[in-house]
Order: structure tokens, then sequence, then C-alpha cells
């Protein structure tokens, strides 16, 4: 990448109030660092995208990345398939974002069909695409909200198309919900988060990501439209499904 990326430690000293999170510049310069600490299975996920993408979108189909953040799900596809198989279009509502991910796209893969756009989900124009890519983004839209952009991208997805959605979840059950919650507090204290840390960040996400249970996707998916959706991967509290239009 052509700017520098920097370890995460936004979190790291006292904060007389915690802002609510947002996807600023100062997060943009510590983001790699960011997810790979935070968010269990991220590699997995994005290896498997190419794959996804190889095995059911046609030769030359459209993409959408919805909250593409950086371009990682592009540079994924990008290192899977070649030029003339996909075409790109990334999407996010943060400038800081968007710059970054448009300046890594064009160095890392300059001879792929890579767009990435400055704009809203849940307004966008969306073209008929083969395969659309939510990943960590449907959960910071309010839980009213959520039903009709999945209703949306149900509509954009060409017959036969998939969509990705990657997120946080909560168990259906309290116990269960609170082992897993501890766990991944565990997994952020073994990749060098500190205990003010990892209470700050939570407060500062309190009513900005707002987690589904998968039993609530499924249902959402069922009720857009797709007639079938699994969940292809399950880290601690982060899942990735998949969903089947006919």
């Amino acid at each position: 990448m052509s700017d520098a990326s920097y370890r995460d430690a936004i979190f790291s000293t006292p904060l007389d109030r915690v802002a609510s999170f947002s996807f600023d510049e100062r997060v943009v310069a510590c983001f790699p660092d960011m997810i790979r600490r935070s968010v269990p299975g991220y590699g997995q996920i994005l290896a498997m995208l190419g794959l996804i993408a190889r095995r059911h979108l046609r030769h030359g189909g459209h993409v959408y990345d919805l909250g593409c953040s950086l371009g990682a799900g592009g540079l994924a596809l990008a290192g899977r398939l070649s030029p003339d198989a996909f075409r790109y279009t990334g999407v996010d509502l943060s400038p800081a974002m968007v710059a970054r991910a448009r300046q890594t796209l064009a160095d890392e893969c300059p001879e792929h069909a890579m767009t990435v756009l400055e704009g809203d989900i849940r307004i966008l124009d969306y073209r008929p695409s083969g395969m659309i890519m939510l990943n960590f983004t449907l959960q910071f839209l309010a839980p009213e909200e959520r039903d009709a952009v999945i209703a949306r991208l149900y509509d954009a997805l060409e017959p036969g198309g998939v969509l990705v959605l990657s997120e946080k979840i909560k168990a259906d059950d309290e116990q269960d919900n609170a082992w897993l919650v501890e766990r991944y507090h565990d997994f952020k204290r073994a990749n060098g988060y500190s205990e003010l840390e990892i209470s700050q960040k939570r407060n500062a996400l309190e009513n900005v990501l707002v987690p589904d249970t998968l039993t609530a996707h499924h249902t959402r998916l069922a009720r857009a439209g797709f007639p079938r959706s699994l969940t292809w991967f399950q880290h601690l509290n982060f899942a990735s499904l998949i969903a089947f239009k006919a």
C-alpha cells in the first residue's frame, strides 16, 4: 500500500468521554491492524471470497463490495481471478476509506476493472450483479433499516447470484452468548489489547454496532426472497453466511 498502516492504539489512553465509533482518518490509518486483531477469522473469510466467486460468478460478471473499507475484498478477488473475469465496485460511506481503497486497488491490481464509490448502501442505485459482498457492514445500520437493504440486494442480484454476508453475531441463548463474548475478549487480550482498550472500544460501539442472531439473519434473507442460505463460517461470535438467488 502507498500509505503506511499503523498499530491500533485509538483506545489505549483514558478518554474523558468516549465518542461513538466512526470510520474517520484515525481509524483508516490503523484499520488493517485493527481488523486483524479484532475480527476472528477475517483472513479466512477474505481467502474464500475468490473461491466463492470462481464457483458462482459468471465470467465477466459484476461484483459489489458494500462497506468495502480499504478494498480488501477486491484484492481477494483479484488474487484469484483474471482481469477479464469480473468487474468490481466497492462502496463505502467514509471519504477517508474510499480515498485509501482507490489508491490501494490502483497500486495493487491496475489491470483489473476496479471502481470505488463514496455512497450510502441504503439508497444506492444498484446495477444487476452476480455477486454481492456485505462484510461486517449491515451491523452498523439501524436494525429497522436492515430488511429493506437486504431486499434491495436481492432485487439487484441476477438469477443464480449470491450474497455473502459476514457479521458479528449474538447467540440465541444468553449463557451461550456470554461465553462467546468472554472468549472474544480473551482473543483480543491475546492479540495485545489492554483491559482499558477493550472496555473503551466496547463503550464506543454501544448502539453503533448492534448484532443480530444467526436465526434473525437467515429469517431476514428468506423474507427478502432468498430460497436458500447457510452459515458457511463461524469463529466465536463472528460468522459469514451465503444466500443463493434462484
